[in-house]
């Protein structure tokens, strides 16, 4: 196993250095992954056959793209609740023919500390036998429960679990809620955020976030600056944002609910947003000199990459490779790179997290 790791993160690291050698980036900062369970996330296909049911996955012949059933028995990326939870989990649904009847998948969710939600998607209408049932194994367990099926949801305790981060010698708490996008590895994704908080340690003005998520970045770097305003449109990640700002304790931070787009449209004047008002923000109050972003796969659109061209320093954290050298042609125009960095948040695959600190020229 260490073998093989190291040689996908050479590979990585080789790829990138090679991809981004135009840019004349300083020395890549590596930053590697625990070898085994560090996915805090895992989802599973349920296999019925006539007399016994299993985890599965699906893997597609290079050839003719057939999908091809794999057993799990273990899981050894996820984390080690999961791992052990897989089991006993299974070995309770089998014996019980409400909650396995026409079980269709099962998702996991841990943290840290060992706080644990499992979700149940069923084809077919769940009946008023099945809560107490899954209420029950829920308890026994130890364990969160959710149960899905088409037009029905029953969340048997809560539909989140809290995760705690240490950032250097703070510890922060974040509600994840279930099916919202957080960080799968939990431990790579600390480093993100001391890098991140590294990189702009110094005296500093206001910061402007955009895609903050879940304030997954927003409440370490908050304490970096005077304000914060930090923009996400998905409703379930700003109500998880603003929890998670509160139970922090931390009151320099304000959320608008806004694209990125958005944003520069009431930033620049453009449109004027009810949600602003209503949310009592006023953006031109503001003296912004660093950006942060955290963009989707696809990237920035171009009118977001002017805007973020206004900035002093710019803070780009990409899921993407591709997206980001395209959308480095524009930024390095104005700004220069002054760290760049490697965040190995998915071993054994081709995905990368990159991370680069921009200067204004």
């Amino acid at each position: 196993m260490t073998a093989s790791y190291q040689q996908q993160l050479q590979a990585k690291i080789d790829r990138i250095t090679e991809q981004f050698s135009e840019f004349n980036p300083p020395a890549l900062e590596v930053f590697q992954s625990p070898e085994q369970h560090f996915r805090m996330r895992a989802e599973f296909r349920i296999w019925h056959t006539e007399n016994d049911m299993f985890y599965a996955m699906f893997e597609r012949n290079t050839e003719d793209q057939q999908k091809k059933v794999i057993r799990i028995d273990q899981f050894p990326i996820a984390d080690e609740n999961i791992n052990r939870l897989m089991p006993v989990l299974l070995n309770e649904l089998k014996a019980d023919e409400v909650l396995s009847k026409r079980l269709f998948e099962v998702h996991f969710i841990t943290t840290l500390k060992g706080e644990t939600l499992v979700s149940l998607i069923y084809h077919r209408k769940l009946d008023e036998d099945w809560q107490p049932k899954a209420t029950a194994l829920a308890e026994k367990l130890n364990i969160k429960m959710i149960g899905r099926s088409r037009g029905q949801k029953f969340v048997l305790s809560d539909e989140f679990v809290v995760e705690e981060l240490q950032v250097f010698d703070r510890t922060f708490k974040y509600k994840q809620i279930e099916s919202s996008f957080t960080q799968p590895n939990a431990q790579v994704c600390q480093k993100m955020l001391e890098w991140a908080c590294n990189s702009v340690a110094g005296e500093n003005q206001d910061l402007l976030e955009l895609y903050c998520g879940n304030g997954n970045f927003t409440l370490p770097l908050s304490l970096h600056f005077k304000r914060v305003l930090a923009t996400e449109l998905a409703k379930s990640s700003v109500y998880a944002a603003k929890w998670n700002i509160e139970q922090n304790h931390i009151d320099n931070i304000q959320i608008a609910r806004l694209s990125a787009e958005e944003f520069t449209e009431a930033y620049q004047s453009k449109r004027e947003f009810r949600r602003l008002q209503e949310a009592e923000i006023d953006i031109q109050s503001y003296q912004f000199d660093t950006v942060f972003v955290d963009p989707p796969r696809a990237g920035i659109d171009d009118d977001t990459l002017k805007l973020l061209q206004d900035f002093d320093r710019i803070l780009y954290i990409s899921c993407n490779p591709d997206t980001l050298f395209e959308n480095l042609k524009t930024l390095t125009q104005t700004h220069k790179i002054e760290k760049f960095a490697l965040f190995d948040q998915f071993p054994y695959t081709h995905h990368v997290e990159s991370g680069v600190l921009l200067q204004k020229i």
